[in-house]
C-alpha cells in the first residue's frame, strides 16, 4: 500500500508532481523568509543538526560527492559545501523558481566555492544520475512532496554508493497531546494565514501541516526507507517532535 501522503496535493485533485512544481514556482520568492518566520529561526538549528550527525554516519569514508534532493533554494546545499571541503555538491529540485533562487545565491559564492555547486531540474522519481554515484544523499522537507514516496526512497538508493550515507530532515508532528493540539492549532490555522499574507498564496501554507499529518513518520519512515535498500536506519525528533531527522546506510 502506497503512503497516503501521495493522495495530498497543493490545489486540486489530480497528477501531485505537476503540482508541486507549481506551488513551489508561486512561492519561490517568499520562501525563505517564510521558512525562518514559521519555524522562529529554528530551521537552520535543524539542519545544522542534522548534517552534523551525517557528517559522523560518514565516518572516516571520504565524502567527494553530494546530492541534494528537492534542494529548493540551496540553503542545506551551500551548508554541505561548508562542512566537506573536498565534496562536490549537487542540488537537484523539480521548481525552476526555486532554482533560480539557489543559483542567484550561488553566483555571490567565492569562485573555488561555486566552481563546486551546481543545480539542476530534475524529478526525485527519475533522478537524471548513473547508479553509485554519490557518497552521500540529502533531502530536507521535501520527501512528503515525492509523488511517490517509495519510489523516491529507491531512486535515493540507486544512485547513493553502497555504504554511503543518506539523511532525510522532514517536519512532523509532537507526540505529546498537549503539545501536538498546539501545533496543530498553529499549523492549520496562523501558518495559512501567515503564507496569504507573505507569498499570496493560501493553499501553499494549507497544503503544508496536511501533508506533514500524512506522511509517514519516525518507525514508519524508517521502514519504508529499510524497504527502499537502506540498513542502519533510524530517526531522532527535535524540538518537542516538530521536526524529525532520518539516517541510513545504503545496503552492499
Amino acid at each position: 500500500m502506497e503512503p497516503k501522503v501521495e493522495g495530498v496535493t497543493p490545489y486540486r485533485p489530480g497528477e501531485k508532481r505537476e503540482q508541486v512544481e507549481e506551488m513551489f514556482d508561486s512561492i519561490a520568492p517568499a520562501y525563505d523568509f517564510m521558512n525562518n518566520a514559521m519555524t522562529f529561526g529554528l530551521c537552520r538549528y535543524w539542519r545544522n543538526r542534522a548534517l552534523t550527525i551525517a557528517g559522523k554516519e560518514a565516518g572516516e569514508a571520504p565524502v567527494g560527492s553530494i546530492l541534494d534532493v528537492a534542494t529548493g533554494t540551496g540553503d542545506v546545499a551551500f551548508e554541505l559545501l561548508r562542512r566537506f571541503p573536498d565534496a562536490r555538491v549537487c542540488g537537484v529540485d523539480l521548481s525552476e523558481g526555486m532554482l533560480t533562487v539557489a543559483r542567484r545565491k550561488a553566483a555571490s559564492l567565492p569562485a573555488a566555492d561555486a566552481r563546486r555547486v551546481s543545480f539542476e531540474q530534475g524529478d526525485s522519481l527519475q533522478l537524471p544520475y548513473a547508479d553509485n554515484s554519490f557518497d552521500m544523499v540529502t533531502v530536507a522537507y521535501g520527501v512528503r512532496n515525492f509523488a511517490h514516496l517509495d519510489r523516491g526512497l529507491a531512486e535515493m538508493a540507486r544512485v547513493l554508493r553502497p555504504g554511503g550515507t543518506i539523511c532525510v530532515i522532514e517536519l512532523s508532528e509532537p507526540v505529546n497531546p498537549l503539545l501536538k493540539s498546539l501545533y496543530l492549532f498553529y499549523s492549520h490555522k496562523l501558518i495559512p494565514l501567515l503564507g496569504r499574507f507573505v507569498s499570496g498564496d493560501k493553499s501553499a501554507y494549507t497544503y503544508l501541516p496536511q501533508s506533514i499529518a500524512a506522511c509517514p513518520q519516525r518507525e514508519a519512515m524508517t521502514l519504508l526507507m529499510r524497504g527502499a535498500g537502506f540498513d542502519a536506519c533510524r530517526w531522532k525528533s527535535l524540538t518537542f517532535g516538530a521536526v524529525t531527522i532520518y539516517y541510513g546506510k545504503k545496503r552492499f
